[in-house]
């Protein structure tokens, strides 16, 4: 039933560990990021502030396939941009996929963080400036710690809805885990329930223990009120 899935035409789990490198390099793109214009976003500098706003509205209302299609018609084609990676087509894909996800993905980021932001006491900030810290130093060591322990189950959230999300980057030629499936559609006309079953299974495979380890790790590390 599943004898497709021998043929040496189709390396499924070549695609998935893309999939994985997707989601991890634009994971940690997107939480460093995101953490930047949560900081914008509260910061007392009007022009940051304004900035962090305008990023986050007009990114996260911008359909993500048309962000990935920018990343190599506009930054690649257009303007040459290759990421370090010269010459090798597949590298400079794969790069700027990442690029794509990790400043779409950071929008949510920055929103989950900034309502863990909310959460914090402001008698603590109030607290630390008043001791003569200054206003990165308060959210560095102070304000973002305490928000980073409420928002775990959110940003599990946007890491799984990230992992599915790498699909997208088929729309660039990125050899993941869709671009095969496709591929297996078209040559298996056959057997197309049972390819949509092992993509099906092999997503729920990643970001189901993604969720269970977060969730776990919200509850150990949720700040007690």
């Amino acid at each position: 039933m599943f004898d497709f899935l021998d043929s040496p035409q189709y390396n499924l789990l070549g695609a998935f560990w893309l999939t994985v490198q997707l989601t991890v390099f634009s994971g940690i793109g997107a939480l460093v990021w995101g953490t930047v214009l949560a900081g914008m976003r509260v910061s007392p500098v009007p022009v940051m502030r304004a900035f962090g706003t305008a990023y986050v509205n007009v990114v996260r209302n911008t359909p993500l396939t048309l962000i990935i299609v920018f990343t190599s018609l506009g930054l690649y084609n257009s303007l040459g941009i290759t990421l370090g990676a010269e010459g090798d087509i597949e590298s400079i894909n794969f790069r700027l996929a990442v690029l794509g996800l990790a400043a779409y993905t950071a929008t949510f980021v920055c929103e989950a963080l900034r309502s863990g932001i909310n959460t914090v006491g402001l008698g603590q900030a109030e607290a630390a400036r008043a001791l003569g810290l200054s206003f990165f130093q308060v959210l560095w060591s102070i304000v973002l710690p305490q928000a980073f322990r409420s928002v775990v189950a959110p940003l599990a959230n946007v890491l799984i809805a990230l992992t599915k999300n790498t699909t997208v980057a088929a729309a660039i030629g990125v050899a993941e885990a869709a671009l095969l499936m496709k591929e297996m559609i078209e040559n298996e006309s056959d057997a197309i329930l049972l390819v949509f079953a092992v993509f099906a299974f092999g997503f729920i495979v990643l970001t189901l223990p993604t969720g269970l380890v977060l969730g776990w790790l919200s509850k150990r590390v949720a700040v007690k009120r």
